[in-house]
């Protein structure tokens, strides 16, 4: 499953992550397991209200790893695929 956030569209970190879930676009969110939960509270509030899949990932920086960044990541979010309407 974290292969799918090399590969994937994503965005990364607490800020984007909340807009990006706020606006409809996340497809699964994924956590850090030793993130600060005060953090991921907002996010975690709204990905229950809209029915978002929740992943727990063992740490920040296995987090980072998969997103193919060199730091720790708290949160990464798996954006949906966008379809494209031709008229």
């Amino acid at each position: 499953m974290l292969s799918e956030l090399k590969t994937k569209s994503k965005v990364i970190g607490v800020k984007q992550s909340l807009k990006a879930v706020r606006a409809g676009r996340a497809e699964r969110v994924y956590f850090a397991g030793d993130a600060d939960p005060a953090l991921l509270a907002p996010i975690q509030a709204q990905c229950e209200s809209d029915g978002i899949r929740i992943t727990s990932v063992e740490s920040m920086a296995v987090l980072g790893q998969a997103c193919g960044i060199e730091v720790g990541a708290a949160v990464a979010v798996l954006l949906k695929e966008e379809t494209i309407c031709l008229r």
